[in-house]
């Protein structure tokens, strides 16, 4: 845990508009990627999606940091930790997110709910 939180303080200390972390992010106690952003300080919006693949996605944001394209919204910067399905699924939580993000929209834990339009039955 103490390399990632030393990995993200590093990131923080540069221009980068959004901080990207992904070790799998799974419920798998092993994986502290979770636990790092946490404690990273990152006001966490939503740890978890209704969405498949990418349940298990994190947004949280750095308030009172720049963020996306240097403007200084409420949200601050954002951090999203990334489940490992980005790197081999077409189309997951991250193409519906980013694209939102990267337009300077703060997301909220609504956005993420209503993700999950209909259940399951």
């Amino acid at each position: 845990m103490d390399n990632l939180l030393a990995a993200l303080a590093r990131m923080r200390e540069t221009d980068v508009d959004l901080i990207v972390c992904t070790g799998g992010m799974s419920v798998d106690p092993d994986d502290n990627t979770p636990g790092a952003i946490k404690g990273s300080s990152a006001r966490i919006v939503t740890y978890g999606a209704p969405v498949l693949p990418g349940a298990m996605m994190l947004l949280g944001y750095y308030d009172g940091e720049f963020g996306v394209a240097g403007q200084t919204g409420a949200a601050g910067r954002p951090v999203m930790g990334l489940p490992g399905c980005v790197m081999y699924s077409k189309t997951t939580i991250f193409d519906l997110v980013l694209p939102r993000i990267a337009a300077g929209i703060e997301l909220g834990k609504r956005d993420f709910v209503v993700l999950g339009e209909g259940g399951m039955l």
